[in-house]
């Protein structure tokens, strides 16, 4: 009978519903918690609201009215400017048992405890008037050192999208132990962690909540991160579908008031961020989601980093278009994960007693060399001519790869200026990078020629601006194809088992310069076709641009760099690029000059300079190459012989 009884009353008890209390701290401008007494039980959880001034919710005895009790609870100071509208700062604590509890505010301008500013939770009968009392009388208020909340929670609500294309606040000044919890309103908005430097990409170990989809307001769905320390703290919204962030939806934490890195810079920072907005594809990262108040651990959609809220509630809405997810690539992995190795450092092959490239390569590049190249029984001097010339500009850039790779990956100089996925492509370039300059070394060593010896870059090939690293790495990407395109053209009679081994190159090259192109925010295929490039030109860009000196001669090339184009200006009108500017050292090379434009296709073109201005052809556009020579309309491969300066690449524009 017993054991029926205890079966019956455990249900009863666990069945009383815990209550949700409220008081506020100093409304209207009142000294004054409002209620100042309540009765509340075990489990109930009491949230304090705060209105001007400066207050705080610190737990006492009855004996110190004004000082605080050992291991007692602490809000912190919550300072607001309105007596009527309440703080978006809380506090709240769960109720362990029913025993008196005895609360003051610690503010000591105007002695607010001193002045009756007294809460008590389940106090006995008649025992607030004499607390009263005896705070009338006490010393001086304190409150415990290093002013971090302790005892219950410190909550900073942050409204995501409920007004607009905002953070509502968007500056925000809060102390360590603070929990900032962001509500979540339609449609589909994300909170990532930035840097002030590039407001709209995800920094490197920062949180991200993920895409946040829902058609309610409120939607019951919050993320929360806790603050460690007063450091600035940068975040956006990584909606591309209406450029969220470049259209002002950023907010910041203890940003200073003054100077160049306050919230209205970051603001005005966003709107001219060119790179479009990524966030990390695994969500959550660095804080928590909830969904009506149960923990969300398994982002399902768009691999992982997107959630709809109203499916989770049981009440699936017709689900967000893909354009309003991420827009693009995914960006990032979570923190701590890495699924490829760092470029390797340039090496040399075992023929020429260097280490060969690292046996993990085959499958971070998604394939290795050929297994059946097809050897000739020799090799014609055209033929080696330009797989030297490959392998000059493969060393090349696999150094500037790992250079900007080292600087992008964490821990780098650059690090969290792009999403770990975007740095893990640059690093998967240079690995099929790796590929192919093994691949043409292995074709130097089977007719036993000897193997380039590394070259020495000039210190700007350091590239310590991002900028400089893009246009490096498109530029050098550029020569690569166009030398692989030359070179099946020079040995197709000759050597016509070269050409399936170079051509097969250009589709890699190609997809990487479509990534360079979206990095700099340009069209991804700007043309359908890619640009040939005599390789006495591309050794010539490499040289003048890259190169302080190199131990090996390529023979049948110059024996020296052609002149540099010092500059060009662009002259457009709307979308069209319609004219250049070209400066260059003309001492001594008189009469007519003309621009030589290289495009798609073998495409060639020739316009003449007058005033050092020359009309853009209207077939030329995207990225194309240009040369000033002496002499108009002559095959690509001579243009060499006419040159005046150049070469050098410029985007061209066009409607």
């Amino acid at each position: 009978m017993r054991l029926s009884l205890l079966g019956t009353v455990a249900p009863l008890v666990a069945s009383v519903a815990a209550d949700h209390l409220s008081v506020t701290v100093g409304k209207d401008g009142k000294l004054q918690f409002q209620p100042e007494q309540l009765t509340a039980k075990v489990g109930d959880t009491i949230t304090y609201t705060f209105f001007a001034r400066n207050h705080s919710v610190t737990q006492s005895s009855f004996d110190k009215p004004c000082q605080p009790l050992d291991k007692g609870f602490f809000s912190g100071f919550v300072p607001t400017a309105a007596p009527d509208v309440a703080a978006p700062t809380t506090f709240t604590i769960t109720v362990a048992d029913t025993k008196p509890i005895w609360v003051y505010c610690g503010q000591v301008n105007g002695n607010h405890c001193q002045s009756g500013m007294l809460h008590a939770i389940n106090p006995p009968p008649d025992s607030f008037a004499k607390f009263q009392t005896a705070a009338k009388t006490a010393a001086t208020s304190t409150s415990p050192a290093g002013g971090r909340p302790v005892g219950g929670v410190r909550k900073l609500r942050v409204e995501v999208g409920k007004n607009g294309l905002t953070f509502t606040p968007n500056k925000i000044n809060e102390i360590p132990g603070t929990v900032i919890e962001f509500g979540f309103n339609p449609r589909n908005h994300t909170v990532s962690q930035s840097s002030f430097a590039f407001p709209c990409q995800p920094l490197n170990k920062g949180f991200s909540s993920g895409f946040v989809a829902t058609t309610k307001s409120p939607s019951g769905a919050v993320f929360q991160i806790t603050l460690n320390d007063t450091h600035p703290v940068w975040f956006y919204c990584g909606q591309p579908n209406g450029n969220h962030c470049q259209s002002g939806m950023v907010g910041s934490i203890n940003a200073d008031a003054e100077g160049k890195f306050t919230q209205d810079a970051f603001v005005q920072k966003a709107k001219e961020h060119a790179v479009p907005s990524w966030i990390p594809h695994w969500a959550p990262i660095g804080g928590k989601v909830f969904v009506d108040g149960k923990e969300i651990t398994n982002f399902n959609l768009n691999g992982g980093n997107a959630i709809d809220v109203d499916a989770l509630q049981g009440n699936p809405s017709t689900p967000p278009p893909a354009s309003s997810l991420p827009g693009g690539p995914p960006g990032g992995m979570p923190t701590g994960v890495r699924v490829t190795a760092a470029v390797p450092k340039p090496t040399g092959s075992p023929a020429s007693g260097g280490p060969s490239k690292p046996p993990t390569f085959d499958h971070k590049a998604g394939g290795g060399k050929p297994t059946n190249y097809g050897w000739a029984d020799s090799i014609s001097d055209a033929a080696l001519q330009r797989l030297y010339t490959l392998s000059f500009i493969e060393q090349i850039i696999i150094k500037v790869l790992t250079s900007g790779y080292d600087k992008l990956a964490r821990g780098g100089a650059w690090a969290g200026a792009y999403p770990v996925s975007i740095v893990d492509i640059i690093g998967t370039m240079g690995a099929q990078r790796v590929i192919h300059g093994a691949t043409t070394e292995e074709c130097l060593e089977h007719y036993k020629k000897p193997i380039l010896r590394e070259c020495v870059l000039k210190p700007v090939a350091n590239l310590g601006q991002i900028t400089s690293f893009l246009h490096a790495v498109k530029a050098l990407n550029a020569l690569g194809i166009g030398a692989l395109i030359d070179t099946t053209v020079a040995v197709a009679a000759t050597d016509p088992w070269l050409v399936p081994l170079v051509a097969t190159e250009i589709g890699s090259k190609a997809r990487m310069a479509a990534v360079i192109n979206l990095m700099q925010n340009h069209t991804a295929a700007p043309m359908p076709r890619e640009v040939l490039i005599p390789i006495d030109l591309a050794w010539s860009y490499i040289m003048t641009h890259y190169v302080a000196s190199c131990p090996d001669v390529i023979v049948g090339l110059p024996t020296k760099p052609y002149a540099p184009i010092q500059e060009v200006i662009k002259e457009e009108t709307g979308e069209r690029t319609v004219s250049l500017t070209v400066k260059y050292d003309a001492a001594g090379k008189g009469g007519q000059h003309y621009v030589a434009w290289m495009g798609s296709y073998g495409l060639a073109g020739f316009t003449p300079i007058h005033g050092g201005q020359a009309a853009v052809p209207d077939d030329m556009f995207g990225n194309v190459w240009i040369a000033v020579v002496s002499t108009p309309n002559v095959p690509l491969g001579e243009i060499g012989k006419h040159i005046v300066a150049g070469p050098e690449t410029v985007w061209i524009k066009h409607r």
